[in-house]
């Protein structure tokens, strides 16, 4: 039986996101590890078609990171739209960063991001080349949400501004996680705060000469 198209849609949509919910569950039980044969098992579907959805199995660890980060960057830019649009200067721009940040549960969502990937062995450059993957695809959404408010604001002002805070955050993010480790108990976070205002500082300021 040939399905209509509205069906095979359907059906594909249902495969992908019980695919995604297998990897999730998998995550959950013993971290990122772990093969197609058992992700299609959980899954209750076919391997081919893990590979009909996603190239490898860091496409799907890579998806499961941008549903972690889209519900953080949900709440970043609920943080942001509560905040009073300012005079759409840089200065302005960034202090609704500023704020939407300090007001985000980042630590969580980068505890969840080192679940997902699991402990890099060494220098690990897939464990780095995949956050920084999945921080790019995301940074988009708060870039068209920093334009929308500031429509007069230069579009390049505005892609700079963002993509300088969201790079920062990720670099910080891999310091807290090797100084501080994947914790959130109340040292941590006040780690986290501390990474947060050196970066808000630097990025604010610049490398001028202090005087």
């Amino acid at each position: 039986m040939t399905l209509s198209p509205d069906r095979r849609a359907a059906l594909k949509a249902r495969h992908r996101e019980a695919i995604l919910g297998a990897a999730r569950d998998l995550i959950e039980d013993r971290g990122g590890e772990f093969s197609v044969d058992e992700l299609a098992a959980r899954a209750d579907v076919a391997r081919r078609t893990v590979f009909n959805h996603f190239a490898s199995l860091d496409e799907v660890r890579l998806a499961v990171c941008e549903e972690a980060l889209s519900v953080i960057i949900d709440r970043f830019l609920a943080e942001i739209a509560s905040t009073p649009v300012g005079d759409g200067s840089r200065s302005a721009m960034f202090d609704e960063l500023e704020s939407a940040a300090r007001g985000t549960d980042l630590p969580s969502a980068i505890v969840r991001l080192h679940r997902i990937l699991g402990e890099p062995e060494g220098d690990d450059p897939k464990a780095t080349a995949l956050t920084q993957t999945a921080f790019a695809r995301v940074t988009g959404r708060l870039r068209s949400e920093v334009a929308r408010r500031h429509p007069a604001a230069d579009a390049l002002d505005t892609a700079l501004l963002v993509d300088s805070l969201m790079s920062g955050i990720v670099v910080i993010a891999d310091h807290w996680l090797t100084t501080t480790g994947p914790r959130l108990d109340e040292q941590a976070r006040d780690d986290w705060d501390a990474l947060l205002g050196r970066l808000v500082h630097s990025v604010r300021s610049g490398y001028l000469p202090e005087h």
